[in-house]
């Protein structure tokens, strides 16, 4: 009986341990940089631009642009760093927000379920703008600004640790 208590015990520890584990690697924060086509004219963007523009209240960019703002899906932990620092709330909470727009013909910014495809999206599309992780940065966008793991916004590059 005893023996069989203490594999419980050990079975319970090992599950509420890789539980945990699963936690913290899924909540772990990346520097996000907010990404527009290599071509885009800007050179950077203030957070509060940035906020307008994600709760589409600014539609066109400076040059006439229509602006294509991209999201991944509630669940993604990037979303949710880039909901809590720009739009100060998280995903699940802007629903009643984008349903109410959905009567008056605005719609939430487009969903991709990956980097590469916000990548490929966004450089390939004028007036687009999205976000990623800055360690997938390459020479198909340009980097507007910065959302540090500690959830700062800045206009300055950080120094970047990406041999993870």
């Amino acid at each position: 009986m005893t023996k069989l208590l203490m594999r419980k015990s050990f079975l319970t520890l090992l599950a509420m341990t890789a539980l945990l584990f699963g936690f913290a690697i899924q909540a772990k924060a990346e520097v996000i940089a907010v990404i527009v086509p290599q071509t885009h004219s800007m050179k950077s963007i203030e957070v509060n631009e940035l906020a307008l523009i994600f709760w589409r209240k600014k539609l066109y960019w400076a040059d006439g642009k229509y602006v294509q703002a991209l999201n991944y899906p509630a669940s993604n932990p990037l979303r949710l760093q880039f909901s809590r620092s720009v739009l100060k709330s998280a995903p699940e909470t802007q629903t009643n927000y984008w349903n109410s727009l959905y009567f008056h013909g605005i719609s939430p910014p487009h969903v991709v379920d990956s980097q590469e495809a916000m990548l490929r999206f966004v450089a390939d599309t004028a007036g687009a703008i999205g976000y990623i992780d800055a360690c997938k940065l390459d020479s198909r966008v340009k980097p507007l600004a910065w959302i540090n793991a500690d959830g700062a916004f800045s206009t300055r590059e950080p120094e970047l640790d990406c041999a993870k």
